[in-house]
């Protein structure tokens, strides 16, 4: 670890608890981010997420001779140097970091209880043959703030700490739930104090609070030359210590996977972190470490997160429960994190629950579920946009769907900073109509299938009307692509990705030759080895790299920045145009390569973003739903030799 700090620090780990909570940080324990800790409790699952124990300082005391193992920075220098004595972390099954101190080796593994707040820590002497005496000691140093945050020195910190026979109690602050820290410790020292000025490296260039204070309230210590083993259990709930090794053979089974090729193995490990509880059924969390639950993320994985895994009671779950908050047919986009008033504010997420729906048909045809919990609220969707709904969404005279107001954006390029809308799409943009005209057919074989006649009629004309309509204006016959969006008289001439979208779908109005050239023009203009760039670098608008404060960042989101989970309806579409052959051969080739992504970053994760221009560095969160559920299910389809389905059900 000490011969390359820089790539030390890249990369990341990441524990999950399946309610929202999660532990990280990078390999070497070094805190980055302000995101980082050992516990993020998800205190009104899947939000309401406090950092409540930062990290643990850690000593290693070998005949009297003290040794840190931890590492932190500071204003100009790291503090103490532990990463020295780190000779190798792993994630098997879970984050694991070995130490070589005087030819004492420990290792030390994290791993989350699944369904509850709680982090284990253990600590091991891998050679308890050494008559070297080794003591371990752990100082926790806590936050106890909404993970978003800061904290900073302040009096009004209760600095009590309640001791009892292996388990250890604080509550800073009333307000705030406590955390129970269960151990095994022979010694206890309850004199706390402030560790101040600690920086984050990456929010500092991200232009935000980088500086934190933490507070210390006790010392632990433990023999290991005697037990072998240290164990601090963090929880929001007291706990036995004679139940960890259940709890972490529990944990090991639950993270079994049993699929032949190793990237398809790596990226089911990874789906199952994004599929969390609520209080009522499953939701998605759309990234790690600042996104909850979104609506659009939620439809566009569900498909790769739990059919291509076989979870498919839980795609169920989620489609009943998103079903029961269609307003105004309309699909909520965000579930804020206080759990409070739901957000109506896209055009796209309501279009892709038709795609998810179609989706769990294509892979359990049952079709008894979704009559019973999903026809009617569909049929209620298409109703409200024929005559309008929020911010002007509405069936035009031609078939196809408008949407736009000025001040909001509504399509999922939706950068907003301040009253600037980056890229407001507003009008009539390529991807809606596609999805439109989908969900339009999906509801034609739904009917028909349901014996619902008259609807059947009625959606297969407005699909015919749509596609004609289509076909007229979204041409670029200079260009040999799709205008990225039409309204009235203008037509947007940018090359974006989004266009990909109107060929992948299992319900296309592009022919196979005007796919040809569309592809053509994506593969010279956006493809690249990590996804497709949002804007193509000709574009005077295309900024190629993303950093800076949050205005710069915000501006350049869909401005050239590579998304991966494009790649989930390029490679669709590539299979669709040029054959299931050559959509194999492709895919395996750019699959292949990406893998390598799997060891950067967040690893064994897919990252939310990487930059337009070469290195195509990682950026946004570490990790992304989307990302790896597109990833996934054209993995799955691809080296596990599954039909690429293009065609629309029943056809």
């Amino acid at each position: 670890m000490n011969g390359d700090l820089n790539t030390a620090l890249s990369r990341e780990w990441l524990e999950t608890n399946g309610i929202g909570g999660f532990s990280s940080s990078t390999v070497i324990g070094l805190n980055t981010r302000r995101y980082h800790g050992l516990l993020t409790a998800a205190t009104k699952p899947p939000v309401g997420r406090l950092v409540l124990l930062s990290k643990l300082e850690e000593t290693l005391v070998i005949e009297g001779q003290r040794y840190e193992l931890s590492a932190n920075q500071y204003p100009g220098v790291i503090h103490p140097q532990g990463y020295k004595y780190q000779i190798g972390f792993r994630l098997d099954p879970f984050p694991t970091f070995t130490y070589d101190v005087e030819g004492v080796r420990l290792e030390k593994s994290v791993f989350m209880v699944q369904g509850e707040n709680t982090t284990v820590v253990q600590y091991e002497l891998l050679d308890t043959s050494s008559r070297a005496h080794a003591k371990l000691e752990l100082r926790p140093l806590i936050a106890f703030r909404d993970y978003h945050s800061t904290t900073h020195e302040n009096d009004a910190l209760n600095q009590q700490v309640q001791v009892e026979e292996g388990l250890l109690t604080v509550r800073p602050y009333n307000d705030l739930p406590p955390l129970y820290l269960t151990h095994n410790a022979r010694e206890i020292d309850t004199n706390g104090f402030w560790y101040r000025s600690f920086q984050y490296a990456v929010e500092q260039e991200r232009g935000l609070d980088f500086v934190e204070d933490l507070f210390s309230p006790c010392v632990l210590t433990f023999d290991l030359q005697a037990t072998g083993k240290a164990t601090v259990i963090a929880s929001t709930q007291p706990h036995d210590i004679r139940q960890v090794d259940e709890y972490r053979n529990t944990e090991i089974d639950r993270r079994k996977t049993f699929r032949a090729n190793e990237m398809i193995s790596a990226l089911t490990t990874a789906a199952d972190q994004f599929i969390v509880a609520r209080e009522r059924g499953n939701t998605v969390i759309a990234g790690y470490h600042w996104f909850a639950d979104w609506g659009r993320d939620t439809m566009i994985a569900l498909p790769g997160l739990t059919l291509a895994t076989g979870r498919t009671e839980i795609a169920k779950s989620i489609l009943r429960e998103f079903a029961k908050h269609v307003d105004q047919g309309m699909l909520p986009n965000r579930f804020p994190d206080a759990g409070e008033t739901l957000e109506y504010n896209t055009v796209d997420a309501t279009l892709w629950y038709f795609e998810a729906v179609r989706s769990l048909l294509e892979h359990t045809d049952d079709y008894k579920f979704v009559r019973e919990n999903i026809y009617h609220v569909l049929k209620n969707i298409i109703e409200w946009h024929i005559r309008g709904t929020r911010y002007d969404i509405h069936v035009d005279d031609d078939g196809l769907l408008y949407s736009g107001e000025r001040g909001v954006q509504l399509t999922w390029m939706d950068a907003k900073v301040g009253d600037w809308v980056v890229t407001p799409r507003h009008g009539k943009p390529v991807e809606i109509q596609a999805l439109w005209y989908n969900a339009l057919r999906f509801m034609e074989l739904l009917s028909g299938k349901f014996g619902d006649m008259t609807a059947q009629n009625k959606f297969g004309a407005m699909a015919q009307q749509a596609c004609d309509s289509f076909n007229k204006v979204f041409w670029n016959s200079d260009g040999g692509y799709l205008y990225d969006v039409v309204n009235g008289q203008y037509s947007d001439a940018a090359i974006r990705p989004n266009q990909v979208i109107a060929v992948s779908l299992s319900n296309s109005m592009v022919s196979n030759k005007r796919a040809h050239s569309i592809l053509a023009v994506v593969e010279r203009e956006l493809l690249t080895p990590r996804g497709l760039r949002t804007l193509s670098p000709n574009d005077p608008k295309y900024i190629g790299v993303y950093n800076g404060d949050p205005r710069s960042r915000d501006g350049a989101y869909h401005q050239g920045t590579v998304w991966p989970w494009l790649m989930g309806p390029y490679i669709t579409a590539y299979s669709k145009t040029f054959g299931k052959k050559a959509g194999r051969e492709f895919a395996s080739q750019w699959l292949t390569q990406f893998q390598e992504h799997l060891g950067e970053a967040c690893l064994g994760q897919v990252s939310e973003i990487f930059d337009g221009d070469a290195p195509h560095t990682p950026r946004g969160c570490v990790a992304q739903a989307w990302s790896v559920s597109e990833i996934l299910r054209v993995a799955v389809e691809v080296f596990e030799d599954r039909e690429l389905r293009q065609t629309a059900l029943g056809a």
